[in-house]
């Protein structure tokens, strides 16, 4: 077999053996490339953007009265008025449509949405998957509990503690129980609100999500004075815009549109709109200023 193999190429002219293999390289580099570079195309000849937004992700990504809203989608609102600018259109539809925690980042690489907005913590896991505009907030994984219930890690042992499924903190949450060696019981919930209300209940003794989320939580709570916020951050959740991976011509106008905020008096108020009068942390007043690239 070997001896007929070397007969085979010695038998065809180098050059052609040559253009062959070249032609081969540039299909296989080609199909691998096209697939992924062609968002403002797409955006150019249909005039839309397609955005991805969580309807349980307050204060982030929910529905007010019927429509998007929260931060995350206030931003991508703001990259979408850039696109129509920076792109010259005269209209730009921003369609935005619904995703879960479990099929945000299949609707992205299946082509159903161009840009993910929502809670969405960067990890390296994740960008092997996806990718990510600048940061567009700082929080940390912390706990909300009852007044008189478990008010330190330790005293978690034999209590049901509730978790939104699907989540960095999920994955988080569990590693840390099981490196401190404490017997506490796991629920996985579907949404926030509902990790909320079983912590009202009774069914948990506590629930734990981002710090920034956990304050909208108690804010809308039955009866917020009976539940407590803890102080202390078990994480640090760095969040992102998500897209199609190998597409740096869309992720480099997204960052622009972000830089453009960063820089103006907008994000303050898109971060008032939904966090009402919330001391705006330091960190995050760090990342905003860190990030206003110059030109």
């Amino acid at each position: 077999m070997t001896k007929a193999i070397g007969r085979s190429l010695r038998s065809r002219p180098w050059t052609q053996l040559a253009i062959g293999c070249t032609a081969a390289l540039l299909a296989v580099l080609a199909a691998a490339a096209a697939p992924q570079a062609a968002t403002l195309d797409s955006i150019r000849e249909t005039g839309q953007l397609k955005i991805g937004f969580r309807d349980d992700a307050a204060p982030f990504s929910f529905q007010r009265d019927g429509q998007p809203a929260g931060y995350s989608v206030a931003l991508c609102r703001a990259v979408g008025g850039a696109l129509q600018e920076n792109l010259n259109l005269d209209t730009l539809d921003i369609a935005f449509i619904p995703v879960t925690v479990e099929d945000r980042f299949d609707a992205l690489k299946e082509g159903r949405i161009d840009l993910l907005c929502g809670a969405t913590t960067v990890t390296l896991e994740r960008r092997q998957a996806v990718d990510f505009s600048l940061l567009t907030f700082i929080t940390g994984a912390s706990v909300l509990y009852r007044q008189g219930g478990p008010s330190s890690f330790t005293a978690l042992e034999g209590e049901k503690v509730g978790v939104r499924s699907g989540t960095t903190t999920d994955e988080g949450l569990r590693r840390a129980l099981a490196e401190a060696g404490i017997g506490a019981e796991v629920v996985s919930i579907a949404s926030h609100e509902a990790g909320r209300d079983a912590l009202e209940s009774g069914e948990i003794a506590a629930y734990f999500a981002d710090r920034a989320i956990l304050i909208m939580l108690a804010r809308d709570a039955a009866e917020p004075a009976n539940l407590v916020l803890s102080q202390r951050f078990f994480s640090y959740e760095p969040y992102a815009l998500a897209m199609r991976r190998e597409d740096s011509a869309f992720r480099l106008e997204v960052d622009r549109a972000l830089v453009k905020t960063y820089r103006t008096p907008a994000i303050v108020q898109i971060y008032e709109a939904n966090f009402g009068k919330a001391r705006m942390s330091d960190l995050l007043r760090a990342m905003y200023t860190l990030q206003s690239l110059p030109d």
